[in-house]
């Protein structure tokens, strides 16, 4: 396999070469190993290693023969755990934790045949639009070194946008699968509620807001990945019907003509939306209407502040009761000391809420997002902005900062197009609308009905055909 092949294969083209011998799973592991190697000094995307372990997997004659066998994959170091790993959430407190299991979802890439290799950097605990922690420093974007590749899935975006790999884990519970795909030009599905499982160590994580998948190159192997992870187990907490056919079935189906709604105004008062980021949707909405849709501008559909102070209530409150379940795995209370103080303020927060409180949050969350999916339901898909700003520069998400300041002033703006579907739960994805004038990457969202990811991908399919992005490539050595 020569270095360009590498370079331009998408996962499923890897696995395709595989599968016909062409190359071997320890060929191409050993060159994902090295291009690891390469760029993380200038990146630092791994928080772990585990080089030597995926290498005995390339060669077990055991290796699982599925659909993504050979294909490399990067876990998360955030909520999923790989047994016999560090599982620290990138937090002080968790430094010393060990996970005891496989998740499910990991357990499912494995017996796809992928072969995780480490886990990639993540902010602590994830509640950051950029990758920045204490434990693991600065993860730094391959298309600007002074820009972050988003959060809090950032060192899974930079490793995948800087060909290391094709595809690797990501996660979603306030943009951090969409907002680091807009920053580094990938493809970045966050599944309905309930799609993925968060089985054995969690049942539900922010009442569904909280999902798994990853961050890609090509539809195609988004759709692949969600047809390996999902699945629902007996006494989840919510039960979505399975598909009828296989998501990898809808790319290149033709969508029909759908009712599309578009929006480029501001959410709240206050929350500014950069020009290109706009012209940007626009040009999506115009390549849509050419490809045969009707395209219609339309309100934001939804009260932002109201909509986002009762859900960062209810993640206050879960985010208290976490450190609190964690502390027998860790072996001590948390203190003061181990955390960032916008989390040590973030737990007061929660534990301030009486249950009475919470359980009133929980309600007036769920009517909040009745009456939005009731706003979006005359249109088919929504779309609008990934994120309304340009990948920012480091250090720009102060979390030396209380949660009140941090959420009104950073997050909040910033999350805007992006949490309202974590707590209402419908699918969303992000896929790259080419490059700002200062070569930074923009991505337009699409945001569909529940359960419907079969819709979403065949138009992101079809946007990928009409506007290829296969050939956006960070200015990086290799």
């Amino acid at each position: 396999m020569s270095f360009a092949e590498y370079e331009d294969l998408d996962a499923l083209g890897l696995a395709a070469l595989v599968r016909h011998g062409e190359v071997s799973p320890f060929e191409v592991m050993s060159e994902a190993i090295r291009r690891a190697e390469a760029q993380q000094p200038a990146l630092n995307f791994l928080a772990h290693r585990a080089f030597e372990q995926a290498l005995d997997r390339a060669q077990d004659p055991a290796l699982p023969d599925g659909p993504l066998k050979g294909v490399p994959w990067l876990v998360k170091e955030l909520a999923t755990a790989w047994a016999g790993q560090p599982f620290t959430n990138a937090s002080p407190y968790m430094k010393d934790v060990v996970a005891p299991f496989d998740s499910l979802t990991l357990q499912r890439i494995k017996a796809a045949g992928m072969i995780p290799f480490g886990k990639s950097t993540s902010p602590e605990q994830g509640w950051m639009l950029a990758t920045e922690s204490s434990l693991f420093g600065i993860t730094r974007s391959p298309w600007d070194p002074e820009r972050t590749p988003g959060g809090s899935s950032g060192g899974s975006a930079a490793a995948v946008a800087a060909r290391v790999l094709p595809m690797a884990e990501a996660s979603d519970g306030g943009g951090s699968i969409r907002g680091p795909a807009a920053n580094c030009a990938l493809v970045g599905l966050k599944p309905s509620r309930g799609r993925i499982s968060l089985a054995p160590a969690a049942a539900d994580f922010w009442y569904g807001g909280a999902t798994i998948l990853g961050v890609s190159r090509s539809v195609r192997d988004t759709a692949a990945l969600l047809d390996v992870t999902h699945g629902h187990l007996p006494g989840d907490p919510y039960q979505i019907a399975s598909p009828s056919r296989p998501f990898l079935d809808e790319v290149g189906v033709d969508p029909g003509r759908l009712k599309i709604a578009i929006v480029t105004d501001s959410p709240a008062a206050g929350i500014a939306i950069d020009p290109e980021i706009t012209q940007a949707v626009g040009a999506a909405g115009r390549v849509l209407e050419a490809l045969g849709h009707h395209v219609e501008p339309q309100p934001v559909p939804y009260d932002y502040w109201p909509l986002f102070k009762t859900y960062t209530a209810i993640v206050a409150t879960q985010t208290a009761g976490f450190f609190d379940s964690i502390a027998g795995l860790v072996g001590r209370p948390a203190t003061r000391a181990d955390m960032a103080p916008f989390y040590w303020s973030l737990c007061a927060k929660g534990r301030a809420f009486s249950g009475v409180e919470h359980s009133n949050h929980v309600e007036q969350m769920r009517t909040i997002c009745r009456d939005l999916a009731g706003r979006m339901a005359a249109f088919d898909v929504w779309l609008m902005p990934t994120l309304p700003m340009l990948p920012r520069t480091h250090g720009y998400y102060d979390m030396s900062l209380d949660c009140e300041t941090y959420d009104d002033t950073l997050m909040g703006p910033d999350a805007c197009f992006t949490a309202p579907f974590n707590a209402s739960g419908a699918p969303a994805i992000s896929v790259p609308m080419g490059l700002s004038a200062a070569g930074l990457p923009i991505g337009v969202q699409f945001v569909g009905r529940d359960c419907a990811e079969a819709t979403l991908i065949r138009l992101a399919a079809q946007l990928e055909q009409a506007r290829p992005w296969r050939d956006l490539k960070p200015p990086l050595r290799r």
